[in-house]
């Protein structure tokens, strides 16, 4: 199955300021599968050293002269590394803090060799990293699970070459449209854990699909051994499963768990996010950019990492893609244009997601999502259906002295010049503003499509 990310590597490749590069993720989004593949179209010549197997190969890095440690890896691997010709990869880097720091002296020492690494649970080991960090020596590149585009390339070639490349001065067939809800459908179901996608695109059988769900979920949870006491173990399940019945919504910790302290449910938030199992998406007061400028720490919802992995974690039976309309619609159309927005930016970049909150009496408003297009904040409205009120668009627009909004919705594309009435406290205004309307599968494209709009 082909990443968009390999694109990324190829240019990685072919840079003269090359520098090692870090893969971050989370538990089987594809980072080794796709370091090997790209390995095997574009190397030569590939060692690899997993730390978590190769225990006994640890002390080799007790070393910092890279032309000592590539010369004690080939004795020990009985493997020629030849800079310039060979790809040197540290696989489950986590496992030996020593080869993260070794990357910054092979950047300074030797850097005609091409060397990647990747770890589980990464986050963690650079948080509490006992030296400094090799800044400006190493990059990052972020992996997520299959995007609806990714998908869309395994099971339809053309239809993903359609969603890449689709303007918005274009209209879409109905035929095309519906044929895309029917996959965005199957999608739903089956998620972007790469597994699961590659199992449905070969076998299309959905008992197989819930069997590799349900396999994931427990190595997540397994994982958990790894953060702390039993108690902990037992507040980040709470956590984990709480998020996919929660989709949308702010998250309050009394609603967690009304037992558990909420020091303890934030540092469970806070551990989940360090795993990429959730994103956070907090709220900002969106004044301008840079959205993280006005963010405010205590007021969150989240998204999981996977679509699919929401539905078994709900425990939604995979009968018939048919019928997935369920009480959790809403809930599972925001989550899908979450993980597509997340893995839309540039890789090399931290993800990050926000929203809008005005919590007054009798005068909510939430914008599901903002986005930003140079010093512009768009906000996004995430409708499970053809139809549905935008008053909090019109109250943010009024508010923010803005004109433009984007909706997504499961509707063909449109873009028109709209007047609204906004209420205030005692009395109306109008607003007049331009509302991009686009289906929900072209969440991912939003940032391209902005572009080319703008």
């Amino acid at each position: 199955m082909k990443r968009f990310a390999e694109e990324y590597l190829v240019e990685w490749k072919q840079r003269k300021n090359r520098k090692p590069l870090i893969l971050r993720g989370a538990r089987q989004t594809g980072k080794t599968y796709l370091v090997e593949k790209f390995a095997g179209e574009h190397f030569n010549r590939f060692l690899k050293i997993d730390f978590e197997f190769d225990t006994d190969i640890k002390s080799i890095f007790e070393n910092r002269d890279p032309g000592v440690i590539t010369g004690e890896l080939s004795l020990y691997s009985d493997y020629d590394i030849i800079p310039g010709k060979t790809l040197l990869f540290f696989d489950e880097i986590q496992a030996c803090p020593e080869a993260i720091l070794s990357l910054r002296y092979f950047f300074e020492k030797m850097p005609e060799l091409h060397v990647i690494a990747a770890g589980s649970l990464l986050d963690f080991t650079l948080q509490d990293f006992q030296y400094a960090m090799p800044v400006g020596r190493i990059e990052f590149l972020h992996l997520f699970p299959l995007s609806f585009s990714e998908f869309l390339l395994a099971k339809n070639s053309k239809l993903s070459e359609f969603v890449s490349n689709w303007d918005f001065r274009e209209k879409i067939n109905e035929s095309v449209h519906t044929k895309l809800m029917e996959l965005l459908r199957h999608f739903f179901f089956t998620g972007g854990m790469p597994e699961a996608s590659a199992s449905w695109i070969e076998h299309e059988n959905l008992m197989e699909i819930q069997r590799i769900q349900s396999a994931i979920l427990t190595t997540m949870q397994n994982d958990f051994a790894k953060y702390g006491s039993r108690s902990q173990q037992e507040i980040l399940q709470k956590v984990m499963f709480f998020v996919p019945r929660n989709m949308g919504k702010k998250v309050k910790y009394v609603n967690v768990d009304r037992d558990v302290r909420s020091y303890a449910l934030k540092e469970a938030f806070f551990r989940l996010q360090m795993s990429r199992i959730i994103s956070l998406v907090h709220k900002t007061d969106a004044n301008g950019v840079p959205l993280e400028a006005e963010k405010n720490e205590r007021i969150f919802k989240a998204v999981f990492l996977d679509i699919g992995l929401v539905n078994r974690a709900c425990g939604l039976k995979l009968i018939n893609t048919d019928e997935l309309i369920t009480i959790y619609e809403g809930g599972l159309a925001e989550q899908f244009a979450g993980q597509e927005l997340l893995s839309s930016g540039p890789g090399f970049e931290e993800p990050a997601l926000y929203y809008w909150l005005r919590e007054e009496k009798n005068a909510n408003a939430e914008i599901d999502y903002l986005i930003t297009h140079g010093t512009k904040v768009i906000p996004l409205e995430i409708k499970a259906g053809k139809t549905g009120t935008l008053k909090s668009m019109h109250v943010f627009l009024h508010g923010k002295k803005s004109d433009f909004g984007i909706r997504l919705n499961m509707d063909r594309p449109s873009t028109g010049n709209f007047r609204a009435r906004v209420r205030l406290k005692n009395t109306h205004d109008e607003l007049d503003y331009t509302l991009m309307s686009l289906p929900l599968y072209l969440a991912g494209q939003v940032p391209r499509i902005m572009d080319d709009f703008c």
